[in-house]
């Protein structure tokens, strides 16, 4: 329980750093520009790089299928509850999308990785990101993207496969990594140092980008009936069934704790990008991440005793 403390308490540290930066905006760089600038340094360089370095010697099997069936099920069900809870309530098209995006995708590698790291060592490394390029990054991307696209606005042509959803550095790494897995081609030492350096960068560069996004101006009183379902669903409902279903799948006690931990984590950040791209409500779902990402300070410690 203190080594989680501890590593919440680091994590809190360099978001606020990123926080301060909107504050202060150095030589005149602003929040969102700086977002931009080190989010596509590690969507196309650092995260692949990464990939690569852990898919590569990671041990792909059963377990892999396992992690992608839980990731897989926790994020429909989310997708699907939030889904119900809109039409209940008949909310506005750009509202709508934005409290399906910030419900259904946890924030499992921007935020997830360095906590799994810190807490229970690198190799969590290997679970968060087969939970991401095996189950919730082809849901964002596919599933996410027609649901943003269907209550927001876009004049982009659709793409004529669900493949062309995929067509990401990430995925690229991923799929070259699995080919050199599988058929045992062996890492020579230089490269293996050369990804492992480049992919420690990967962390703190990811912590401090969330910082970035974080905006208190954007918390509103009337955004509160959206918030308080996302809340529930992305803290509480979510990792509950995530740990119920990991349970049956058999998955092992530390490898259990680290995936159940990972489905724990806040609203991702890049559903931002997809709500400014397709004109949702941009306001709230900044609002869902500032909101989810504090209360979750509290949430993970109790998850992580729990588990």
């Amino acid at each position: 329980m203190r080594g989680m403390n501890t590593t919440l308490i680091q994590m809190t540290v360099l978001m606020l750093c990123g926080a301060g930066w909107r504050v202060l905006t150095p030589n005149r760089l602003s929040a969102d520009q700086t977002r931009l600038v080190l989010t596509s340094v590690v969507y196309y360089f650092f995260l692949p790089v990464m990939v690569l370095d852990v898919l590569w010697q990671a041990n792909i099997g059963w377990e892999s299928l396992q992690l992608s069936a839980l990731g897989s099920a926790s994020v429909l069900l989310a997708f699907l509850l939030s889904w119900s809870i809109v039409k209940i309530f008949r909310f506005k098209n750009p509202q709508t999308g934005a409290v399906i995006l910030s419900a259904a995708f946890p924030n499992v590698t921007y935020l997830g990785l360095p906590v799994l790291e810190q807490a229970f060592g690198s190799w969590a490394r290997s679970v968060v990101i087969q939970i991401d390029l095996f189950a919730v990054a082809p849901l964002v991307f596919t599933i996410g993207i027609m649901a943003a696209r269907h209550y927001g606005e876009t004049a982009e042509p659709k793409p004529k496969s669900i493949l062309g959803f995929l067509n990401a550095p990430p995925f690229w790494a991923a799929f070259l990594a699995v080919a050199l897995n599988l058929n045992q081609v062996p890492i020579p030492v230089w490269l293996s140092g050369l990804l492992t350096t480049c992919a420690s960068a990967v962390a703190p560069l990811m912590i401090f980008s969330l910082g970035l996004a974080l905006s208190w101006r954007e918390l509103h009183v009337r955004n509160l009936p959206f918030v308080l379902p996302i809340v529930v669903i992305k803290l509480l409902v979510m990792p509950g069934f995530a740990f119920w279903l990991a349970t049956h799948l058999q998955l092992a006690g530390q490898i259990k704790a680290a995936a159940v931990m990972d489905l724990a984590m806040p609203s991702m950040v890049l559903g931002i990008v997809l709500c400014d791209r397709y004109k949702l409500d941009s306001g709230l779902y900044a609002m869902a991440v500032t909101v989810t990402t504090a209360l979750s300070l509290v949430s993970l410690p109790l998850w992580y005793q729990v588990l």
